[in-house]
């Protein structure tokens, strides 16, 4: 595939074997090849892993941060439920959200927590609003430890970012979609979509992850 950006007639051209496609630049067509475009270029580049929230390191992108904020203020669970912690930048942040709006705590889970990093994260100055629990997501055990941590009433929101491979992805949502309250999400991280409905509106939502 050719890509032919043309700033002054404003266009984007796009050549496939024999064929070949014209947008206008400014369209929505041309924003999703480009944006396409973008994504694999910045994953080459490590683009996401030059970011951090409030001290430690987050690789995600920061559309995806803010979009995934308006989920939450719109949402405002009780709990936040994250699989896969690495350096705990996600859960920070996601702590922070909970501090700012006044309501929330996040349980992070990881079948891998380094020393370094759970020190970090037991340090932080949001460390109160997170729970730890070091295990396999999928593991029988490590489920019931994290159901015993939720009330029946509380409001819950899953997000899964740990091992990506098909079968443990599959496994994640076949163990953790029924902890999903109603009116409330389950985001599975490292999908790709290029926009969002209205929150209030109930569209599918779906979020990009840096670390695709």
């Amino acid at each position: 595939m050719k890509l032919i950006l043309d700033t002054e007639n404003q266009t984007l051209a796009i050549q496939e074997k024999d064929a070949t496609r014209t947008f206008d630049l400014y369209s929505d067509e041309a924003f999703t090849v480009l944006a396409q475009q973008w994504l694999k270029v910045g994953w080459n580049q490590k683009y996401s892993y030059t970011f951090s929230w409030l001290g430690r390191p987050i690789i995600q992108l920061p559309e995806d941060m803010i979009r995934m904020q308006e989920l939450i203020y719109h949402v405002q669970p009780d709990v936040i439920v994250e699989t896969g912690i690495a350096h705990g930048g996600s859960l920070i942040f996601y702590a922070s959200l909970c501090h700012a709006i006044g309501k929330g705590r996040v349980i992070g889970i990881d079948i891998d927590i380094r020393p370094h990093n759970r020190t970090a994260i037991e340090n932080h100055l949001l460390a109160r609003y997170i729970t730890l629990i070091e295990g396999s997501s999928t593991d029988s055990a490590i489920l019931r430890q994290v159901k015993a941590l939720i009330a029946p009433q509380e409001c819950v929101m899953i997000i899964l970012d740990s091992n990506h491979s098909y079968r443990h992805v599959l496994d994640e949502l076949q163990h953790y979609s029924s902890l999903v309250t109603p009116s409330s999400y389950l985001i599975v991280n490292d999908s790709i979509t290029y926009r969002s409905g209205k929150f209030g509106d109930k569209s599918q939502i779906a979020l990009s992850s840096g670390d695709a």
